[in-house]
């Protein structure tokens, strides 16, 4: 059984069908995770979902803002922008049961291998959070994202406030910024206030912020954190940060990482992919 990661694939269904090949994927033995972003810019979200949905379990996804934001265009939170690519899953014959489906899945998962804990999410985390906490604050956005309150919180959860982590938030504050750190945060102060501005690559910080992985005290750096989200940043395989996010839909790779007997024994396998946007705002 091999244990994979890969970076966002923004409906370029095409291009994970042959990374899957790439690597020999056996859905009987292998555990892929998906870093989030599976739909959106790309012109297949809905075969994406429909592969997702075919062998769950074996692929494992979390959300990303894209995925967020197909939620929210469904319920009528949020009006398609002109570079969205939504409407091969809005109108799909099978749209109930593919959002009925993304709903269910969290914002962040965790793998163990070999007594190291591998903790998975879209786009980072703020330094006051534990891994511990991290799957616990995925799991009250998770409650609200598959009971009841779903339409009303996708209604509420745009908005860039508040921009730091307080643990006496409450209700859709405190959602919001749980989904804010895990779906699109890239910088932030050293303090933890976050950035939703820039889109720089981490060599082009701009002043008074650093990427989030570099924030000094950061609770969640002795465990390997893998994410997507940064198509700027491309591939990071650091000791405790993997990034993956190798701009699949802007014409660059979409990236696999397979683990071996530990977290450190790695391998990179990539895939390139036709351009099926010009890059800008993510």
């Amino acid at each position: 059984m091999a244990i994979y990661c890969i970076g966002d694939i923004q409906g370029c269904d095409g291009a994970l069908h042959r990374l899957l090949d790439t690597i020999g994927f056996s859905p009987s033995r292998d555990t892929v995770y998906l870093l989030g972003d599976l739909v959106n810019r790309g012109p297949a979200s809905a075969n994406v979902l429909r592969r997702c949905m075919r062998h769950d379990g074996a692929l494992r996804a979390l959300l990303g803002n894209h995925d967020l934001h197909l939620l929210a265009a469904a319920h009528g939170a949020r009006k398609p922008s002109r570079r969205d690519t939504l409407d091969a899953v809005l109108d799909a014959p099978d749209h109930a049961l593919l959002l009925d489906w993304l709903r269910q899945q969290p914002l962040v998962r965790t793998h163990e291998v070999a007594g190291e804990t591998l903790l998975m999410v879209h786009a980072g985390f703020l330094p006051q959070w534990t891994a511990a906490n991290a799957v616990a604050l995925s799991g009250e956005v998770q409650a609200v994202l598959q009971g009841a309150g779903l339409y009303d919180f996708l209604h509420q959860m745009y908005g860039n406030t508040p921009d730091r982590w307080n643990d006496n938030l409450r209700g859709t504050d405190r959602l919001r910024a749980i989904v804010n750190a895990m779906t699109r945060l890239r910088f932030c102060s050293a303090e933890g206030v976050m950035d939703f501005e820039s889109t720089e690559s981490a060599a082009q910080a701009p002043a008074g912020l650093l990427p989030w992985f570099d924030a000094p005290g950061r609770r969640t750096a002795d465990t390997l954190v893998a994410f997507g989200h940064w198509s700027t940043l491309g591939l990071l395989n650091q000791p405790r940060v993997l990034g993956l996010d190798t701009g699949c839909v802007w014409g660059g790779c979409l990236s696999a990482v397979r683990f071996g007997s530990t977290l450190s024994e790695r391998e990179l396998i990539q895939v390139h992919c036709e351009q099926a946007q010009a890059p800008g705002a993510n």
